[in-house]
């Protein structure tokens, strides 16, 4: 372990673990509550777990299990309100129950490192990822400032982050995703600790920047590393993980080598975990063990879709985007081509499938089709009639045929309307049904049909309610009190206000853990399958763009490079960028 006059290996206690050396970390019967002691069930009970020098267990979990609050409790950060006890819980063979504040913080860093899911936010937008990496050393070690630097530059070039003598001057938001990612592990490493927590390090992550993130820590294992990593994709950490401790309910209900719980799963939320990895799995295969709810005859009349005569639509395509061209101005003057000849078709009652990394043009094409982003060339035209070229009295006759559903629900409502209210304005095209009633109460006729409309509008969001699978008690809740499933739920309850025939999804469940992303994407079958929906599909997974879709889009650099059915794209690619994407994808067994 480093001492505070330099960096050094790490030296465990004597007699401990194989060969003599202590183990990276020892959980003996960890017990963690919020509140009074006595007075609160705890939210981890009975956890216990070691991980070696040089091996990495992936504790995995759905979220609410409890991983979060373990690896917290590991850095002395349970919270001040929070009660911590366990029979053993230590670092490198050195006991941590009851350390003081000062002394925790003389051993994060030291003893353990710590990367996070969103690497912008976890590292100082203001300072050089250099001088972040630095002030470690200077607080932990006796070097001087040019050594300093000289193990900057070296972590740097250990985690494969490129240039790293022009790295070392730049700030977080001039990196990309992976490599904001290698900088945040280049900091957790940089005095040498014998654990690693990566807590959901790659969730964020295009696949090929993934792929890439799980080489660098299976280096820093085979380097004597030990590696605890935190994640609720068990394909994932199949790559790189030894063992495997599946987490639910705050205990672990399964633990064992890695290749035995992949491929003999015992208990059931294992079982259930690993069956809600869309990776290879065919289309209108559910995901999910709870059983879809199809639309009751009640509420069908309320959730028709808005397919009045549209004697010039084609017979089979619904929305057409021919040469899209977007261009935007960086800051620095300079020109990005951010959406490049762009054109697709999406047909009646399919699913289009764009898949891409980030930055390659996916979200600007779908804001282009939705007509929120005007383009510079090309057009795009819904149900046979133009949309991106007509006027904004044109199509605010064509907007109720499209419905979106976005990335992060909770940012896209108003954080004070309850989830009655965010459906009423839906269902009223932008009037909530208090603001309509007190707006109409004028005369006795008017104040009648302000009620009629009221009482409409309600029995319409609870057909909303129950074709997303929602019960009706969440009506008088606010977003931010509901779960991360619950809250794409509405959203996509919203979307459907409108009765669309295309629904326009971009990247909606990448923020979901796997089973209740599982969820969610049975639920848009169903609803394809009950109503005729036609869903342009879009998102950097390809395993879920491989689940999802009946026809595919490649996307890199603003162009699409390969198109053509899912099942042929998938089993025989053409461009090399789709071959590298396939190769990058984790799966079970591999």
């Amino acid at each position: 372990m480093s001492d505070e006059s330099g960096v050094g290996a790490s030296v465990g206690a004597p007699g401990e673990g194989d060969g003599g050396v202590a183990p990276a970390v020892r959980v003996q019967n960890l017990v963690v509550g919020f509140g009074p002691q006595n007075d609160t069930d705890p939210v981890l009970n009975g956890v216990s777990f070691e991980v070696a020098p040089g091996e990495c267990l992936a504790l995995v979990g759905e979220s609410g299990s409890g991983k979060s609050v373990t690896a917290r409790s590991l850095l002395g950060l349970a919270g001040d309100n929070a009660w911590v006890r366990a029979d053993e819980l230590s670092l490198a063979g050195s006991d941590v129950r009851g350390l003081s504040e000062q002394s925790w913080r003389r051993r994060r860093g030291r003893d353990v490192g710590l990367v996070l899911q969103d690497a912008l936010v976890s590292l100082d937008p203001l300072r050089p990822v250099g001088r972040e990496i630095a002030d470690s050393l200077r607080l932990h070690t006796r070097l001087g400032a040019a050594a300093r630097h000289a193990r900057v530059l070296e972590v740097l070039a250990r985690v494969g982050l490129s240039d790293a003598g022009n790295s070392v001057r730049k700030r977080a938001g001039e990196l990309s995703g992976g490599q904001r990612q290698r900088a945040l592990i280049a900091a957790a490493i940089a005095l040498d600790p014998p654990l690693l927590i990566a807590d959901e390090p790659t969730t964020a992550l295009d696949v090929t920047v993934q792929a890439q993130i799980l080489e660098l820590l299976t280096g820093l294992k085979l380097a004597g590393t030990g590696i605890l990593l935190i994640s609720h994709d068990l394909a994932v950490v199949g790559r790189i993980a030894d063992r495997i401790a599946v987490l639910s309910e705050g205990r672990i209900v399964e633990q064992g080598p890695a290749h035995a719980i992949l491929t003999r799963p015992e208990h059931p939320v294992t079982r259930q975990m690993l069956a809600a990895i869309p990776v290879d799995k065919p289309r209108g295969l559910r995901l999910s063990p709870r059983a879809a709810a199809p639309v009751s005859p009640a509420a069908a009349p309320f959730l028709a879709l808005s397919d009045r005569a549209d004697p010039v639509a084609p017979r089979n395509t619904v929305l057409e985007a021919t040469g899209l061209v977007k261009r935007f101005t960086r800051p620095d003057g300079t020109e990005q081509l951010a959406v490049d000849g762009v054109s697709f078709r999406l047909e009646r009652g399919t699913t289009l499938g764009i898949v891409g990394e980030s930055g390659s043009g996916k979200t600007t094409t779908a804001r282009l089709a939705l007509a929120l982003t005007r383009p510079d060339a090309g057009e795009v035209r819904v149900l046979g009639q133009p949309f991106s070229a007509a006027s904004e009295k044109e199509r605010r006759l064509l907007r109720p045929r499209l419905g979106a559903v976005y990335q992060d629900a909770l940012s896209s409502f108003d954080p004070r309307l309850s989830v009655e209210q965010v459906l009423r304005d839906a269902v009223g095209g932008g009037r909530t049904g208090r603001g309509a009633a007190s707006a109409s109460a004028t005369t006795a006729a008017t104040a009648a049909t302000a009620a009629t409309a009221s009482a409409a509008d309600r029995l319409r969001v609870l057909a909303l309610l129950d074709a997303v699978g929602l019960p009706q008690g969440l009506l008088g809740r606010r977003p931010l009190s509901l779960s991360g499933g619950q809250r794409q739920r509405v959203s996509i309850a919203r979307a459907l206000a409108s009765g669309p025939q295309i629904l326009i999804c971009d990247e909606p469940v990448s923020s979901l853990d796997v089973t209740v992303q599982a969820q969610v994407l049975d639920l848009l079958d169903e609803l394809q399958r009950n109503l005729g929906l036609s869903l342009l599909f879009i998102s950097h997974d390809l395993g879920v763009i491989q689940h999802v879709s009946d026809q595919v889009a490649v996307m890199l650099d603003g162009r699409i490079v390969e198109t053509g059915a899912t099942a042929r794209v998938f089993a025989a690619p053409e461009h090399p960028y789709t071959q590298t994407l396939l190769g990058a994808v984790p799966r079970i067994g591999f």
